[in-house]
Order: C-alpha cells, then sequence, then structure tokens
C-alpha cells in the first residue's frame, strides 16, 4: 500500500451542535448521506457523531487534494460507513471518487475520534 494523499481534520462538537440547531434537516441532507443520517440520529449525542463524520469528509477531501467542491467534489461524495465490526470505512462516490481513481487510489484508511468538545479523523489515501 502505497499512501497517494493524507488528510487530517479537527472539528468543534458545539460548532456541528449549532448548526443542526439552526438548520436541522437541511444542514444533515446537504452534508450527509441517508446512511449517516440514520445512524447519527440513533445514536445517544448525534452532533459528536455528526461531528466525527464532518472530520472525515474534510480530511477525506484533503487527501485527495481538491477540498470540497473542487473537482466535482460534493459532500455526499463522501461517505463514512461501518463494518460488521464497527471499524469506519470511507466510500468515495461521484467525483470524489473519479478523482481518486485518476491518482491511482484503490482504497483508504481512516481512524476517527472525538471527545464532547472535539471530533478528529485522518485519511490516508492508497
Amino acid at each position: 500500500m502505497t499512501p497517494l494523499g493524507l488528510g487530517i481534520d479537527l472539528v468543534e462538537v458545539g460548532r456541528i451542535r449549532d448548526l443542526l440547531t439552526k438548520h436541522g434537516e437541511r444542514f444533515k441532507e446537504k452534508t450527509f448521506t441517508a446512511g449517516e443520517i440514520a445512524y447519527c440520529d440513533s445514536c445517544a449525542d448525534p452532533a459528536m457523531h455528526y461531528a466525527a463524520r464532518f472530520a472525515v469528509k474534510e480530511a477525506a477531501a484533503k487527501s485527495i487534494g481538491t477540498g470540497l467542491w473542487a473537482h466535482g467534489v460534493d459532500w455526499n461524495d463522501l461517505e463514512v460507513l461501518r463494518e460488521e465490526s464497527g471499524r469506519p470505512k470511507l466510500a468515495l462516490h461521484g467525483g470524489a471518487k473519479a478523482h481518486a481513481e485518476r491518482m491511482g487510489s484503490t482504497g483508504s484508511l481512516i481512524s476517527i475520534t472525538h471527545t464532547r468538545e472535539l471530533a478528529m479523523a485522518q485519511v490516508i489515501l492508497v
């Protein structure tokens, strides 16, 4: 596995909590997939899990070198899935997938951590 890109991001849970309060479903639907929304909303503190996924999306965009909204990459092109074991997995769709494939990527490694105040994610594109 040769690393092709690396991204890291840190998000304040309170910032995401405020966006959820202020913009609710509109923010969720613009930023997260239906699966991500279902998972986060099922958690005791949804804001913490939304923040973690937000951090993954930012880190993933950095790892492919596009940022969001550049080269046709949108929020929902970057999706956090969970394996049966609970291990997080990044799925790329649309513009993000196309760009990563042009780079020669065959996958990624991700790590997520969070507290009540902060969520952090790291993505290595391989």
